[in-house]
């Protein structure tokens, strides 16, 4: 027994049995009939569930390791890019070694598709694939959890109770990451703050930073031990956010109550949408590896966060909510990528189906969804 046991993803040996396993989840065939078949799901759920289990038992077939079943999850990423976005750029994977391990921090705008854009342009640029956090608030259903774990998730436990459960918690994961990057070399992806930026401020939370050096021998010095994780920034940006009318409610409705309640399965609704909807261009940004002679956790946020910042590509859709809400956007702000403005055409183009999309929403919210999407422009500007 590994003391990671119960956060570690799956191992190769433990594949097989899983498989089989969720290969006679009725819940799992079921959840994959409704997000194939969202029409007939409901009315035709009982004629559908055999069906997509045999589906499923055909492409599973032979699938003995970690790697045989991320091929075929491979091929259901590639479709999903295809039906929903418009283009998938990178950059900043120049600055890195393909033979390194590296702690991949990234802003977080979406529960599955941002360390999934992660892995994916990772895995084409010749990179091994992630280990990634999730946090256990996610992982309700025990299919969910095998699903997580067979592609190299690791549970974040965020449902200790009490500060001396919660600091044995996070310990445990900061030794698990070091170990990882440091023992393993097994890239790591984990998000800047726990939740998503619902209103596109990406601000890391300095808990998680913290967490980090939680396992640091009290004799290595501080900078040391961060340069050992080889952190890395990431920004994701995407053009169009699939969740926008839905984080947009739950930030009105914080804004005039003072609370929102979660309804019970909100957070896998969250997910199916951010897989299906439409995301138009998405951008995935590398940063240089934090190096500096740090001399605490600040120092690293601060880092991190300009970083992020500065490698964020903005989109046609968050020029023009500025222009709605500011006016005309000053010169000399990079735009898409590679940086340029776009042309007239191109945001013509945009702000047609912009003002449709923001027709459809309702009168109340659009207000949170320009400032939604205004405001990594107002970052880039400095009106934090």
């Amino acid at each position: 027994m590994s003391e990671f046991d119960d956060i570690r993803p799956y191992d190769d040996h433990e594949v097989r049995p899983t498989l089989e396993r969720l290969l006679t989840t009725p819940e799992l065939a079921d959840a994959v009939a409704r997000l194939k078949f969202p029409r007939l799901a409901g009315p035709l759920g009982w004629l559908l569930r055999p069906i997509v289990q045999r589906v499923m038992q055909r492409q599973m077939r032979g699938v003995e390791s970690v790697l045989g079943f991320q091929e075929v999850v491979k091929g259901y990423m590639q479709q999903m890019i295809d039906d929903t976005t418009r283009s998938l750029t990178t950059s900043g994977l120049d600055r890195l070694d393909r033979d390194s391990a590296y702690l991949f921090v990234s802003n977080h705008r979406d529960i599955a598709m941002d360390p999934a854009f992660v892995n994916w342009t990772l895995y084409h640029a010749g990179f091994h694939t992630l280990r990634i956090a999730i946090g256990d608030n996610l992982l309700t259903k025990d299919y969910v959890a095998d699903l997580m774990r067979l592609n190299k998730s690791f549970i974040v436990n965020r449902s200790a109770k009490g500060p001396r459960e919660k600091l044995k918690a996070a310990k445990k994961l900061s030794a698990y990451i070091h170990h990882s990057i440091v023992e393993e070399k097994a890239n790591i992806w984990i998000a800047q703050r726990e939740g998503r930026a619902k209103d596109g401020k990406d601000k890391t939370n300095s808990a998680v930073l913290g967490m980090f050096s939680l396992s640091r021998p009290k004799t290595q010095p501080y900078a040391e031990y961060i340069r050992e994780l080889k952190i890395v920034p990431v920004s994701i940006s995407y053009e169009w956010d699939p969740c926008d009318a839905a984080k947009a409610r739950e930030l009105h409705q914080q804004r005039t109550s003072g609370s929102y309640q979660k309804a019970e399965d909100e957070d896998v609704k969250s997910i199916a949408k951010g897989i299906e909807g439409q995301k138009g261009h998405v951008h995935v940004a590398f940063g240089e590896p934090l190096e500096a002679d740090y001399q605490d956790t600040d120092e690293v946020v601060e880092d991190l966060d300009r970083q992020i910042l500065e490698n964020y590509v903005l989109h046609a859709t968050n020029c023009l909510a500025w222009e709605r809400l500011h006016g005309d956007l000053p010169e000399g702000l990079p735009y898409s990528y590679p940086p340029r403005p776009f042309s007239a055409d191109e945001l013509g183009e945009t702000r047609q189906r912009f003002e449709l999309h923001l027709a459809n929403i309702p009168a109340d919210h659009r207000q949170t969804v320009l400032e939604m999407y205004a405001n990594p422009v107002s970052a880039k500007l400095g009106r934090r």
